[in-house]
């Protein structure tokens, strides 16, 4: 499973990037303008606030299991979720915890 992990945080930071350097060649490095397209309709508002609150719920749960499972490094899902996503979150923190059971 490690190595699914490790592929699922490889892509899941690729994939995002082709659609956010799309959106930063057309716009620039805006974060206004970011936020606003996050919530320009019903549809992406709905998927945003999805991605947002499962992304808090994650950084609360995986904050107390790796305090139990004693992961080091724990802190680096925060920006990697802040500047990839949960795609890249999710599958880095499994990976890190396979590497805990596997040491």
């Amino acid at each position: 499973m490690k190595n699914f992990y490790l592929l699922m945080a490889v892509l899941g930071t690729i994939i995002p990037y082709i659609f956010f350097g799309s959106f930063i060649a057309d716009n620039g490095i805006n974060l206004i303008a970011f936020v606003k397209a996050l919530f320009v309709n019903g549809a992406a508002g709905g998927f945003s606030a999805d991605i947002l609150l499962s992304s808090f719920v994650f950084w609360v749960w995986s904050f107390h299991d790796a305090r139990q499972q004693g992961i080091a490094r724990w802190w680096l899902i925060i920006p990697a979720n802040l500047l990839v996503g949960l795609s890249l979150a999710l599958p880095l923190y499994f990976y890190m915890r396979e590497g805990k059971k596997s040491a």
